[in-house]
């Protein structure tokens, strides 16, 4: 049996589970603000968290923070974080960063759109659709950032 393959051996990406970790919705200046007129202005913060959970066992957590005011007033914050549990066996060491910082976020933001639109839209305001992210540049940005702490 020379020829079997060690199936201890081979690579393991499994999605395990997505799910809502967190949601806040607060509308501090409602009513009175509801019925200003004007163009709100829109602030969207994303943030992506890994945590190990077990060997082998990673938790990826993707975090949308919209803030949309009026003026100097707040309209609506809303925050959710949206998170995966993810398998990850035999993986090269050099690849398991990039998987955890690119792949699997790129897995749960989708999920986290939706509930972001979902939730501000049955807070009776107009949808806010997050736009698509590029988790490799967001990625390659934030070790570069890295890097230039580490030579500073």
């Amino acid at each position: 049996m020379a020829d079997a393959i060690d199936t201890q051996e081979q690579p393991v990406f499994q999605i395990q589970r997505v799910y809502l970790k967190d949601l806040s919705l607060e509308q501090p200046n409602s009513p009175q603000i509801l019925i200003e007129q004007g163009q709100p202005a829109v602030d969207i913060n994303l943030g992506v968290e890994v945590g190990p959970v077990a060997d082998g066992i990673y938790e990826v957590c993707v975090t949308a923070t919209v803030t949309t005011k009026l003026g100097d007033r707040t309209l609506f914050l809303c925050e959710a974080k949206e998170a995966g549990i993810f398998e990850i066996r035999n993986i090269d060491p050099e690849q398991m960063q990039p998987i955890l910082g690119i792949a699997c976020p790129g897995i749960v933001y989708p999920y986290l759109r939706a509930v972001v639109a979902d939730t501000i839209t049955r807070a009776g305001f107009p949808p806010v659709h997050l736009a698509e992210v590029n988790f490799q540049a967001m990625y390659e940005a934030q070790q570069q950032q890295g890097q230039q702490a580490l030579n500073s």
